[in-house]
């Protein structure tokens, strides 16, 4: 597996144990563009750690490169002198600093390569978190927005809710005036029938009576009288 694709998997696991930890999905993304910044941070420190490996062995092999150069020098001095043995000892010293550099020379391609394949993955992760965060931004507006609609449909619905209970009160009160005036007027028809004392009149039945027998008495003797007056005039 190669490196990036480790990092994105490690992104993915910690992305999956946030979301699992957290209700609000704003705060997860938040989370997972924190971590996915802070391996970025990680890959970048690891990148220079390779690249201060590699000077160092190229610090190393330009030591030797000077080293192999005097060494020639030393040799040819030597041979000047007529010191064949010096010489052969400085091109004995002169091919194995050229060895050991030849040996520089494959480990710093070595950590070249793997310095070329980290800074790739670190392109290719940066453009991923800089895309996880622009469509991180566009999913938390949509959720805001979704979340608000939810919440003034549910206002709404408890609204209607209550004026729903309103109008069923409203129609009760209206069911139970109809009944008391119902009520009323067949206690009004029963009173007029004799069926049913008016307790709300102070006078009994038998004083009622007499009235209405004195008031119809009245009655006939100024309709007598009106009649005997009109005989008269005739």
């Amino acid at each position: 597996m190669s490196f990036s694709n480790r990092f994105v998997n490690l992104i993915k696991q910690k992305v999956n144990k946030v979301l699992e930890k957290h209700e609000d999905p704003r705060e997860a993304l938040d989370y997972s563009a924190v971590k996915q910044t802070e391996l970025i941070q990680r890959l970048r420190r690891e990148i220079v750690e390779v690249v201060a490996s590699k000077k160092r062995l190229e610090m190393q092999k330009a030591r030797l490169l000077e080293n192999i150069n005097k060494l020639q020098e030393q040799a040819k001095s030597a041979v000047k002198a007529g010191r064949d043995d010096l010489a052969a000892l400085a091109l004995e010293r002169k091919n194995a600093n050229l060895a050991q550099a030849k040996d520089l020379d494959t480990h710093i391609m070595e950590i070249q390569t793997e310095q070329d394949k980290l800074e790739n993955a670190e392109k290719r992760l940066s453009i991923k978190v800089e895309e996880f965060k622009s469509k991180k931004e566009i999913i938390k507006a949509r959720y805001s927005s979704a979340e608000a609609e939810v919440r003034i449909k549910e206002n709404i619905t408890g609204i209607s809710e209550e004026m729903s209970d309103i109008g069923v009160a409203m129609s009760r009160a209206e069911e139970k005036t109809d009944a008391m005036k119902s009520k009323a007027m067949a206690i009004d028809d029963m009173i007029g029938s004799g069926s049913l004392v008016d307790y709300t009149d102070n006078k009994d039945q038998i004083e009622s009576e007499l009235e209405k027998t004195d008031i119809k008495s009245k009655v006939d003797d100024e309709l007598a009288k009106l009649k005997s007056s009109m005989d008269k005039d005739n």
